[in-house]
C-alpha cells in the first residue's frame, strides 16, 4: 500500500497574534505543522510499521516547510515533496485540493490520509475537496484505520450520533480527527537521520501543471481581513456578607445592566 500525507504550515496559534491595517503583524511570528497534520502523519507511520505501507508526505508552502517534512521524517515517513511557487501565496482550499490531486496521480498511491481541518482556517474543506476532484470514496473525521486486506480498508469515524464503522475499497481518501492517536516525538537517531534525507522540491511546473489550470487566478474563496477578536471586561469581586453581596449586585443589575 503507497500512502499519500499531507501536512499544512500554520501559526503557532499559542502565541499572542497582532493584527495591524487587516493583516496579520508577521514579525515574531512561529510557524508548526498543524496539529491534525501531525495526527495524519502518526497514521501513516502506524500503518508502516503494522502493514508495510510505503509513506510518502507532501507540504505545500516556502521555504521553510522544509523543517516540517524533516521533522515528519524523524517520525517515520520515508519521502519528502515540497511543492513551492509564488503563484500558490494566496491558495486557498479548492487550490490546494487541485495541486494535492496532480501529486496523486504523479504517485499513483492507494490511499491519502490528510488532517480534517487547519487551525488556521479550520475550514476542514481539502481533503474533501481532493477526493471530490480524484471522484475517490472519502471518510471523514475518523479516528481508527485498519487493514483488511490489499483492496480494502475499515475505518472508525465520530459521527453526529456516535461511532460509525465504513468498509472502503481503495483507493480512498481519509481526514483524520485529533482523537486518532498520539503523535510521537521524534528520537534523536531519527532527527539526525532527517537531516540527511533528500526532499524533492519542485514549483508548479515540475509537478507538470500551472498557475491557471490549478485555478490560481479564480479562486473559490478568499480572505478580505484579519480582526482581533473582542476581548470581554474583566468581571468583579464582591466582598462582604451575604446582604451586602447581594445589594451591590442587585444595584449594578439594576444601573449598569438594567435588567429591571
Amino acid at each position: 500500500m503507497k500512502i499519500l500525507t499531507t501536512v499544512k504550515k500554520v501559526v503557532d496559534v499559542e502565541l499572542n497574534i497582532h493584527v495591524t491595517n487587516g493583516a496579520i503583524v508577521e514579525d515574531g511570528l512561529q510557524y508548526v505543522i498543524n496539529a491534525w497534520d501531525e495526527n495524519a502523519v502518526e497514521a501513516a507511520v502506524q500503518l508502516k510499521e503494522n502493514s508495510g505501507a510505503q509513506t510518502t508526505l507532501v507540504s505545500i508552502g516556502g521555504g521553510d516547510n522544509t523543517d516540517m517534512i524533516r521533522k515528519c521524517y524523524a517520525m517515520g515517513i520515508e519521502n519528502g515533496i515540497h511543492i513551492e511557487d509564488p503563484a500558490l501565496a494566496k491558495a486557498d482550499a479548492s487550490i490546494y485540493a487541485n495541486v494535492l490531486k496532480k501529486v496523486y496521480e504523479k504517485g499513483g498511491y492507494d490511499l491519502v490520509i490528510t488532517g480534517k481541518q487547519a487551525q488556521d482556517t479550520d475550514s476542514g474543506q481539502t481533503g474533501i475537496m481532493l477526493a471530490e476532484a480524484l471522484n475517490l470514496p472519502c471518510v471523514s473525521n475518523v479516528i481508527s484505520i485498519e487493514v483488511m486486506d490489499d483492496q480494502h480498508i475499515k475505518v472508525s469515524r465520530l459521527g453526529d450520533t456516535g461511532t460509525e464503522v465504513v468498509e472502503m475499497a481503495l483507493p480512498a481518501v481519509v481526514t483524520v480527527s485529533d482523537s486518532i492517536n498520539e503523535p510521537r516525538l521524534p528520537a534523536m537517531r531519527g532527527i539526525m537521520m532527517a537531516k540527511k534525507k533528500k526532499i524533492d522540491v519542485m514549483d508548479l511546473a515540475g509537478l507538470g501543471t500551472s498557475a491557471d489550470e490549478i485555478g490560481c487566478s479564480s479562486p473559490k474563496s478568499e480572505i478580505a481581513e484579519f480582526m482581533e477578536s473582542k476581548t470581554r471586561k474583566a468581571g468583579q469581586k464582591f466582598e462582604g456578607d451575604a446582604a451586602q453581596i447581594t445589594a451591590q449586585v442587585v444595584n449594578l443589575l439594576a444601573t449598569e445592566a438594567k435588567v429591571f
